[in-house]
């Protein structure tokens, strides 16, 4: 991430202190003011207030607001009533009666794919290696335990900042998971340019994944059951090993790497 793009700006005094840790922790410039409709110097601001960490485009027609939120909204509507295990996610990381696999997501972005794995009973590591990414994600984990009923769903999910690639290599063999989801953020074209604001957000102080072909290299080599990977419904495969099978479904599909039976022993 260029942090020259990115200022921390908290919009409450009585945070201050907080947002002065955070400044520290994240090595990002922090603003006393700011204005996100007229900002000339920063591209976006990291917000905090109380209700929590935002990131915020500026301008006079910037986009809406991203936050990591895992209490209300899409999350909420999708753990409720989202389809359970019948989800095409869930059919892609072998998901059946009595099979729960251990799911490293080594590109959480906001999180939303791995909570739904752990809401279904998986256990999940989040891997994320944007610094401010993690923070959001960070932010929304702690926010969440507040609401009782996510307590037992929380208590599944592990954070980690560190780029997939590594973490994945540094696995004990007794950590490996049994499924490593990959969902690398997709070039820019002119054809996608109507993605969700977060995507747009995200490529513009993070990039695109161009390292993708390394990740599910490391990602073959450390999973023990499978591999999936998330990719939009017509883009190519990852460069390297083609995929054993694909589940497509209506704006995405679900390239699929077995390497191993999965079964309740796992």
């Amino acid at each position: 991430m260029d942090s020259k793009k990115v200022a921390l700006w908290c919009a409450d005094e009585a945070l201050m202190p907080q947002a002065q840790t955070l400044a520290t922790e994240l090595e990002l410039v922090l603003l006393s003011e700011a204005d996100p409709d007229d900002d000339k110097e920063w591209g976006t601001l990291l917000i905090l207030s109380q209700q929590g960490l935002v990131l915020q485009q500026t301008g006079r027609k910037r986009p809406g607001p991203v936050m990591a939120d895992f209490v209300s909204g899409a999350v909420a509507h999708r753990r409720m009533f989202g389809g359970g295990k019948g989800q095409l996610i869930a059919k892609a990381c072998g998901l059946k009666s009595g099979i729960l696999p251990s799911i490293a997501d080594v590109t959480a972005g906001l999180g939303r794919d791995g909570f739904v794995l752990a809401t279904l009973g998986c256990r999940v590591s989040l891997v994320e290696r944007s610094s401010v990414v993690h923070a959001l994600l960070r932010d929304a984990l702690a926010r969440a335990c507040s609401a009782e009923e996510l307590l037992p769903i929380l208590s599944r999910i592990d954070l980690h900042h560190a780029d997939g690639r590594q973490w994945l290599a540094d696995c004990a063999d007794e950590q490996r998971p049994d499924v490593v989801y990959v969902d690398p953020m997709f070039p820019h074209t002119d054809k996608s340019a109507q993605v969700k604001k977060e995507m747009l957000l995200f490529r513009d102080i993070i990039g695109a994944d161009d390292d993708a072909t390394e990740l599910l290299a490391a990602a073959l080599e450390t999973a023990r059951c499978r591999v999936v990977v998330k990719r939009p419904r017509k883009a190519p495969v990852i460069k390297g090993r083609a995929p054993s099978h694909q589940m497509p479904g209506k704006s995405c599909r679900y390239d699929i790497y077995a390497l191993r039976k999965m079964d309740a022993g796992n």
